[in-house]
């Protein structure tokens, strides 16, 4: 399974990408105002550090708009992903600029139709939203389990991007389900790392250590 970062602060994903942790990057207008950076700026310098994708969102609603916005954010590297909204005007921008060779990220998606529509829009990528679904307690890993049932019942390109990660246990069962790509904050991919019998054996090693006075160095 692919491994996105969902951040545009440039340090962050420096630090999981020198890992080999860093698969692509998801940014939003949301996530780039936190950074306090011009748009067009902190994008390229994304697309420099990370050979993945890296999903720029358009700001438009409209399909005309989007087309044009999308044109122009795959100015900037040959490794962005066009991100739209999964509406009926997303979806139009979504097939032309795929139909031209982009790539292209259909987010905002909550239901397994809207998967379907976006795949057989040409989408590379569909981001069904696990954590916003959760909130208004619908089952977030079920809508994942039913996409990728239709994706692979038809055989659909289209991968699957496990959005809205909020824990470790949506990386978890994404992973268990078979979803293609998830994409977490840097603070809950760091925290795969945690295991409290993991600190409980450390620190007795490390009291074995002291008592040993064992040195390597």
């Amino acid at each position: 399974m692919k491994f996105f970062v969902d951040t545009a602060e440039i340090d962050a994903i420096a630090e999981l990408n020198d890992l080999g942790m860093v698969d692509g990057v998801t940014t939003n207008p949301s996530l780039i105002k936190k950074s306090g950076r011009d748009i067009i700026e902190v994008t390229k310098e994304i697309c420099d550090l990370v050979d993945g994708p890296v999903s720029a969102e358009v700001t438009a609603t409209d399909a005309e708009t989007m087309i044009a916005e999308g044109r122009k954010l795959v100015e900037i590297a040959e490794n962005i992903a066009v991100k739209v909204p999964l509406t009926w005007d997303g979806l139009k921008a979504c097939k032309t600029l795929t139909d031209e060779g982009h790539m292209v990220n259909v987010t905002l998606c909550f239901s397994a139709n809207q998967a379907l529509l976006a795949a057989k829009a040409g989408a590379t990528f569909i981001s069904p939203f696990i954590g916003r679904l959760d909130d208004i307690n619908l089952d977030g890993m079920e809508l994942i389990e039913d996409i990728r049932t239709i994706y692979d019942n038809f055989g659909f390109e289209t991968q699957i991007l496990a959005a809205s990660i909020r824990s470790v246990n949506h990386v978890l069962d994404s992973a268990r389900i078979g979803a293609d790509v998830i994409t977490a904050p840097p603070a809950v991919i760091k925290a795969m790392v945690n295991h409290p019998l993991t600190d409980k054996g450390l620190d007795a090693f490390l009291a074995d250590i002291k008592a040993a006075e064992i040195k390597i160095l």
